[in-house]
């Protein structure tokens, strides 16, 4: 029969071990940060009802969304992990304790065009607090404290979390006779960074349909810039012109008091009102993250708060405040840059048995000692002559080889080679795996990525 040539298809990502090796320990990380706040995970089914998924459906969703029917059912994959959290709290709302926080990592699905660093399959890694009829302020500013935290640990230090507020923006409209477009207006502003201030002028003028002074206005308050304190202060002028403008004055005055308190440094948070979040359903605190580096990758890490999570699923009220990782298009950039360590173990395994004896019982037990005490630990099991099982060890890159002859047979020792440094010594069993407990640990205390 004919060979099928074996592909990919376009907009999907498949990593070689080391690759992603890489890959798993970032989402180690990420959900060693995200349990420390207390945030439980949850894994939502990757395919649901049509129905449910397009709850709200309309403009880019149903166009992007993979969509299929099996008999009579008409299904869909899943385009991100919010509606599928919305549809989860509503279901479970009487067996869930709030405030509800779930953190969930999980692949994500849209039919748009591939390109660089964008892809039809990716993985998203999300955290949201989900209250019952109220949420605090508090949440709105322990959210990007997370975010200060995780990318920290992930070796990321030189990144700016840019924080705004849309009742600001929608009280300036207000104030300025534009609500009726509020919701345009921002879905065009959000497009600054990638166009320019000059294009979303005419895109304000030419589609928007808005007056050449109006669109001038609109721009000259989102150029409002500087430190936190003098972009605070400056918002401060406009105070007592609109109310919802100055509830989300002192939302975002909150925010920043205890974004310091929670121990985030200014250079590392920004308030900047050009962001936006084009999707109409955040209410408050909005953020973007920017490696500092690195703007051409544009926001690694977004997200807000919104007033009513499940609105289209059931009557309750149920506020919300979370973030989304693109974590696929965050490894895609941090590695096409060379951004990731190469110093951590990407091999499956810290130790490759090797036996070189016909009788493998002792080569057996050790490879159980070594496992019993916390060692991944593989046990070569082809007859192959030494040269091969070395060439092995060396295709895996394993960090230690465990020798097993007759020599150590009869000791009852270990031959423990660095693979690194090519020494060899001779250890029994719970020093050897001492040894390399030892040195393991200290080739995995870095950071994933690299600065």
């Amino acid at each position: 029969m004919p060979k099928v040539s074996p592909r990919t298809l376009s907009g999907f990502m498949e990593l070689l071990p080391a690759q992603q090796q890489k890959m798993e320990r970032m989402m180690q990380v990420l959900r060693e940060s995200y349990a420390l706040y207390g945030f439980t995970p949850l894994d939502t089914p990757i395919i649901e009802s049509a129905e449910v998924l397009l709850a709200k459906g309309g403009g880019e969703t149903e166009k992007q969304i993979y969509r299929f029917t099996k008999g009579d059912s008409d299904l869909a994959l899943r385009f991100d992990l919010t509606v599928p959290l919305a549809k989860y709290v509503a279901g479970h709302y009487s067996e869930l304790a709030f405030p509800f926080r779930r953190y969930q990592i999980g692949k994500v699905y849209r039919g748009e065009r591939a390109q660089r660093g964008r892809f039809r399959e990716f993985y998203q890694a999300d955290i949201d607090v989900i209250g019952d009829g109220k949420l605090d302020i508090l949440n709105e500013a322990e959210i990007p404290a997370i975010i200060y935290n995780t990318f920290t640990k992930l070796g990321i230090t030189r990144f700016k979390i840019r924080v705004n507020n849309r009742k600001l923006l929608n009280g300036f409209y207000a104030m300025n006779g534009m609500s009726e477009k509020a919701g345009e207006i921002m879905r065009t502003v959000d497009k600054l960074d990638k166009i320019g201030a000059e294009k979303v002028r005419q895109l304000l003028i030419d589609e928007v349909k808005m007056l050449p002074c109006k669109a001038e206005n609109v721009l000259d308050f989102m150029a409002i810039c500087g430190t936190n304190a003098e972009v605070i202060e400056a918002l401060e002028r406009y105070r007592g012109m609109d109310p919802t403008f100055d509830e989300g004055l002192e939302e975002l005055i909150a925010v920043t008091k205890y974004l310091r308190d929670f121990g985030v440094p200014e250079e590392n948070f920004a308030v900047d009102l050009t962001i936006a979040r084009g999707l109409d359903y955040y209410t408050g605190t909005v953020y973007e993250t920017v490696m500092t580096d690195h703007p051409e990758i544009g926001s690694v890490c977004s997200g807000g708060r919104y007033d009513n999570l499940a609105e289209y699923y059931t009557d309750k009220q149920l506020p919300g405040v979370g973030i989304s990782i693109g974590l696929t298009r965050l490894f895609y950039v941090l590695n096409e840059q060379g951004l990731l360590s190469d110093d951590l173990v990407t091999a499956p395994c810290d130790a490759l048995v090797l036996p070189m004896t016909e009788d493998m019982s002792f080569a057996v037990s050790a490879a159980t000692a070594l496992r019993n005490a916390g060692i991944r630990t593989q046990l070569y099991g082809e007859k192959k002559k030494f040269k091969a099982k070395m060439s092995y060890a060396d295709k895996i890159q394993v960090p230690f080889a465990v020798l097993i002859g007759e020599d150590e047979v009869n000791e009852g020792v270990l031959s423990v080679k660095d693979m690194q440094t090519g020494e060899q010594v001779k250890l029994s069993p719970s020093e050897a795996a001492k040894h390399i407990s030892e040195k393991i640990a200290a080739l995995n205390a870095g950071a994933v990525i690299k600065e």
